[in-house]
């Protein structure tokens, strides 16, 4: 049996698509748990300009079958011409890495920034983590910034999402990093 959304094919598509808004895609994984048979897509890209870091951009899509098997039920349950249901989604996560920053920006500061950068449309979480290898070594902060959107199914279903936005948003979030990374990484 085939499953009525193709899931990796709009993978595929997704990474064309992050190729037209300026990203290099530069891995792929795909991973199924075999208990629960929930999946995960995961892509490694950056923006063209990042080459060689400091920037990486990691986008997963996970894919949990109790909500694709319901939307399957409903949409054989529906007329051949009544739309598909809505509201059934899964989480298309957006996560942004760097290498640990010798001088870190101000928290606050940082999210105020970045808000204006993400929009209401890509909302953004930061945080930071201190990490110390040795006792008498100084921390390094490591920055984390993630945003999470919904795929809504019938979207999906219908070839009608629309990530061009989102897209656009990520590489001005990721040129807004690289912009201040110098300053953040110079000794």
């Amino acid at each position: 049996m085939v499953a009525i959304i193709d899931v990796p094919g709009f993978v595929a598509d997704l990474k064309d698509h992050a190729t037209d808004h300026g990203f290099h895609v530069h891995d792929e994984r795909h991973f199924v748990e075999t208990y629960s048979m929930r999946q995960v897509f995961e892509v490694d890209l950056h923006p063209e300009r990042a080459c060689g870091g400091p920037l990486d951009l990691h986008l997963a899509i996970e894919v949990d079958p109790r909500i694709l098997l319901a939307f399957e039920d409903q949409m054989l349950s529906l007329p051949e011409d009544a739309d598909p249901p809505t509201g059934m989604t899964f989480p298309l996560m957006f996560s942004w890495a760097m290498p640990p920053l010798l001088k870190a920006p101000d928290l606050l500061h940082l999210a105020t920034d970045l808000a204006g950068v993400g929009g209401p449309d890509l909302p953004l979480q930061i945080s930071a983590i201190d990490s110390t290898a040795e006792v008498t070594d100084a921390p390094e902060r490591s920055l984390a910034i993630n945003a999470k959107l919904a795929l809504d199914l019938a979207d999906l279903f219908m070839h009608r999402e629309d990530l061009c936005d989102a897209f656009d948003r990520c590489n001005d979030v990721s040129e807004f990093l690289l912009d201040h990374s110098p300053a953040w990484l110079e000794q």
